[in-house]
């Protein structure tokens, strides 16, 4: 038993703590007015009994509370997200900062408890944070989070760090891998799955993508699963013997599913590339099992139970972008335990919970060969029969915009030059469209799901983007000594930020006009990353992270020293021979989707039946609807909540900073009001004494030119 603090030794705070209210007893359990778990409940439902707030009254709702987190300060590389899912026990409020500041607030009010920043020493561990988990036995509780390639422990009472977990509270996440950890980049943005006494987390970054499980207690771990397996074990047959070595990815940074009732812990992964060999799979050929699957695993152990796979041998960057969702299937008298997984593609998997069989016919359907020598494309991928996909899956030329003649007319032009097959159509040296995009169809903000209707609801975009391989020896060395700065950009930042370093407004920023950063400044961005960019500290040495920053300052090309390591050779694999044009959008001159509307849609399916109910344009933006150019829809990301009280509650929408209510039967758009930023989120619901309130966090950060911040607002109705 741990023993609470007395008021001499809390005089002694550690640093990152801000001290605020004592530590008070652990409540009984109120599920129906916690929101304890990320995204409601371990079943990672969106689902709550709340039924105060109604389609006849959501009208009325108010600003409750308004809480400023503090907004980050933007870098050359985009500005910071606030994605996080606010979490709520007995009227305590635990949230993330644009920083990464861990901070308990009272639910009611707003008041600030305590805060913990786990960037006060200026490592710069802190990163976008989508959310903390929160453990109890009953008498101890934790607060667990990640900050960059640390996992933390801190008392949910006071905010200070478990002495008894780790390191002082912290536990290295590069240990346990097969390389050396100082050549690792890992982190988590997503919390894990809370299982008795183990936290099992997922990863981010430059490595296998295992998932573990960690002791709340001590930090040890207790199980490993290899999703990139080694030699000998299950799946190691289609990966080559050297992947855990030369292979990246397998990763589940989506989030984790648990049924508490069978102990099973679903994990949904990611390609089996990372950053530039998303999609080239010449030095992994095989069908890469584990990659791109559901896979169950008992949640004690880590023993395989099964596993799914959804994209064999990944050339697209079709990850599964969110946790499945547990679900009842009832067929011909049958309730059958089930799970629902969308993904970028547009398609909804439903899958039998004890088995992984597909509950609605999956046909494994022929794609054509990759052109692309050397490439060695998978002759088939599943494909659901049913449901219908979601989300539109071939972009032809009638389908093109039609916003103005001469938006029309560029966007054709540019077609024409591109392949457009559809669906697992291969990555060309022509260039190819996908569609839906890099970024879905369904995001990581996930489906929710209603017991009540049987009714299952996805926000989705509907925006083509553009892919082109080119060799490597037309912009990088792939071998031997790495040359000049520009051939570290163009192995290093091209891939999103382009060639010529104009990036893709709003969404992906240009590197140009740096001065203001200073050097030092520029170094450390480039090292630590920050907002939505990763830090190369682990995959760039020193001497080229400096090379790199003289070149975007003043355009001298440095040589780094001789024998310094190629990017490539962590970033992707000393055998590349191509490497991706950029992450881009297609879009018109005046920067809005090629494509016709929708541009972003929100749906709800009958999972027994797999029928889709209805379906509506989801999002606007502002300056097109001024012009009487209405419900286009927007990419969105964030989630829905959905409650017995009949709504829909989901902010998402990128461009027109609103939050919404929705009747949950029928799509009909009950309630909306404009957020100080976009509310890139999944919001919360909870009751403090007898009032439910609505939370979310309003950060922005996706649309360039919008605002952004460190808003936390919170609704209700009128006190009575």
């Amino acid at each position: 038993m741990r023993i609470r603090l007395s008021i001499a030794m809390i005089a002694a705070v550690p640093v990152g703590y801000s001290q605020g209210a004592p530590p008070r007893p652990q409540p009984a359990d109120r599920s129906g007015e916690n929101w304890g778990y990320y995204l409601g409940n371990p079943a990672q439902t969106h689902y709550s009994t709340l039924d105060e707030i109604t389609p006849a009254n959501v009208k009325n709702l108010e600003v409750a509370w308004t809480y400023d987190a503090g907004r980050a300060v933007d870098g050359p590389f985009g500005k910071a997200d606030m994605e996080g899912n606010p979490l709520v026990v007995a009227g305590r409020m635990w949230v993330v900062s644009p920083t990464g500041r861990v901070i308990c607030l009272d639910a009611a009010t707003g008041k600030e408890r305590w805060t913990f920043d786990a960037n006060a020493d200026g490592s710069g561990k802190a990163a976008r944070l989508r959310g903390v988990n929160y453990w109890t036995d009953g008498m101890d509780e934790r607060i667990l989070f990640t900050a960059g390639h640390e996992l933390l422990s801190l008392d949910a009472a006071t905010g200070l760090p478990d002495k008894a977990f780790g390191d002082n509270g912290r536990v290295d996440l590069r240990q346990g891998f097969d390389r050396p950890p100082e050549a690792i980049t890992v982190g988590n943005v997503t919390p894990g799955a809370v299982f008795r006494d183990l936290v099992i987390l997922g990863s981010t970054g430059l490595l296998p993508g295992d998932i573990r499980a960690f002791d709340v207690r001590t930090g040890a771990i207790r199980w490993t699963f290899h999703t990139i397996p080694k030699p000998g074990q299950p799946g190691a047959e289609t990966w080559p013997r050297d992947a855990r070595q030369n292979s990246n990815g397998a990763n589940a940074w989506a989030g984790l599913t648990l049924d508490v009732q069978s102990g099973t812990v679903f994990v949904p992964t990611g390609s089996a590339g990372m950053v530039i060999n998303d999609f080239i799979g010449s030095d992994r050929p095989g069908a890469n099992r584990f990659a791109n699957s559901v896979i169950a695993l008992d949640a004690a152990t880590g023993k395989l139970r099964w596993d799914f796979q959804t994209v064999r041998h990944d050339l697209w960057d079709r990850d599964l972008p969110t946790p499945p969702t547990l679900v009842t299937v009832r067929r011909n008298g049958r309730a059958i335990p089930a799970l629902v997984q969308a993904t970028k593609s547009g398609f909804v998997f439903v899958l039998d919970r004890a088995t992984g069989k597909p509950l609605f016919p999956v046909e494994e359907r022929a794609f054509p060969p990759s052109d692309v020598p050397g490439e060695r494309a998978w002759p088939t991928q599943p494909i659901p029969a049913w449901p219908i996909p979601f989300a539109r899956q071939r972009l032809t030329a009638d389908m093109l915009t039609n916003r103005t003649p001469a938006a029309r007319a560029a966007v054709a032009a540019e077609f024409a030059k591109k392949r457009s097959g559809g669906q697992f159509v291969p990555p060309s040296l022509q260039g190819s469209i996908i569609f839906p995009g890099l970024d879905g169809g369904a995001e990581w903000g996930g489906q929710a799901y209603d017991p009540e209707t049987d009714l299952l609801y996805i926000n989705s975009n509907e925006m083509a983007w553009t892919l082109k391989l080119n060799p490597v020896s037309k912009t990088t060395k792939a071998s031997g000594d790495v040359g000049a700065s520009q051939q570290i950009y163009a192995q290093a930042c091209a891939v999103c930020h382009g060639e010529d370093r104009r990036g893709q407004p709003p969404t992906i920023p240009g590197l140009l006009g740096l001065d203001r950063l200073g050097r030092d400044g520029l170094v450390r961005q480039i090292t630590k990353g920050g907002g939505r960019m990763p830090g190369f500290g682990a995959s760039l040495s020193k001497v080229q992270i400096s090379a790199l920053a003289g070149w975007l300052l003043d355009g001298k090309d440095t040589a780094p020293a001789a024998g310094d390591r190629n990017p490539l050779a962590t970033m992707a694999s000393p055998n590349a021979k191509y490497i991706i044009d950029g992450y881009r959008r297609f879009l018109d001159p005046d920067g809005y989707p090629a494509v016709s509307p929708p541009w972003g849609t929100l749906s709800a399916l009958h999972v027994s039946t797999g029928k889709w109910i209805w379906r509506i344009p989801f999002g606007e933006y502002p300056e097109l609807a001024a012009k009487g150019m209405r419900n286009t829809g927007t990419e969105n990301y964030g989630g829905a909540v959905v409650t017995q009280g009949g709504l829909l509650f989901i902010g998402a929408t990128s461009f027109d900073r609103k939050f919404h209510a929705y009747d949950k039967r029928n799509g009909k758009l009950l309630w909306e009001t404009v957020l100080p930023a976009a509310g890139n989120a999944t919001p919360s619901t909870y009751s403090v004494n007898g009032r439910q309130f609505v939370v979310i966090q309003a950060g922005g950060g996706k649309d360039l030119k919008g605002p952004n911040g460190g808003k936390i607002v919170a609704f209700a109705l009128p006190r009575r």
